[in-house]
């Protein structure tokens, strides 16, 4: 953690609190701030807009970790779950929830700064994975789009692909488009047409 971070913690027992703030301002000088009503967390995190969120739980159920999930939008920022009991279901359920880090059994202070390191780490690997999953999509998309273009318009003209693909790109040069958005607007003509 070497740029001071914004940090919301989220735990309801005062010396607890104390005790992860402490350790959190040893690790760097990151702007702190403590939720002691989980209750108010989603609007807390939406008003503040932290970089990452630790919530505490002493005893978690299924339905704390789907409510903290939603309040807390781990697709949008890490989320380190500190958990004293262990249940593998939960466990579970908080990874695939999308929570960065999830550890169980006694809070130490010295283990607080590698957690959120690897939760930080963890969040941005899969946000690389899930933007290039979107951008592969994304471009099999267009790519699809553009061979239905390729295919209306070898029909239409009786030209071959080479041909039809040339035409494409030049219309798309000429308007000063893409040409996956010519392709679109002639697939939807197309469509409108049929």
């Amino acid at each position: 953690m070497s740029k001071p971070l914004s940090i919301i913690v989220a735990e309801p027992d005062r010396d607890r609190a104390l005790m992860i703030v402490d350790s959190l301002k040893e690790a760097g000088d990151n702007d702190i701030r403590v939720i002691s009503e989980i209750s108010s967390l989603a609007r807390q995190i939406a008003d503040i807009q932290p970089d990452v969120v630790i919530v505490d739980l002493t005893s978690p159920t299924r339905d704390m970790i789907e409510e903290l999930t939603l309040a807390t939008s781990p697709l949008d920022r890490p989320v380190a779950v500190f958990a004293d009991q262990s249940d593998e279901s939960l466990t579970k359920a908080a990874i695939e929830a999308g929570v960065s880090a999830y550890v169980v059994d006694n809070l130490r202070p010295e283990r607080m700064r590698p957690v959120i390191s690897a939760a930080i780490a963890r969040f941005n690997m899969f946000r690389r994975m899930r933007d290039e999953l979107a951008e592969t999509k994304r471009a099999l998309e267009e790519r699809k789009i553009t061979d239905r273009a390729k295919g209306l318009l070898m029909k239409a003209r009786g030209i071959d692909e080479d041909a039809a693909y040339a035409l494409l790109r030049k219309t798309a040069m000429d308007q000063g488009k893409k040409i996956s958005e010519v392709a679109q607007a002639l697939v939807t003509a197309a469509d409108l047409l049929a």
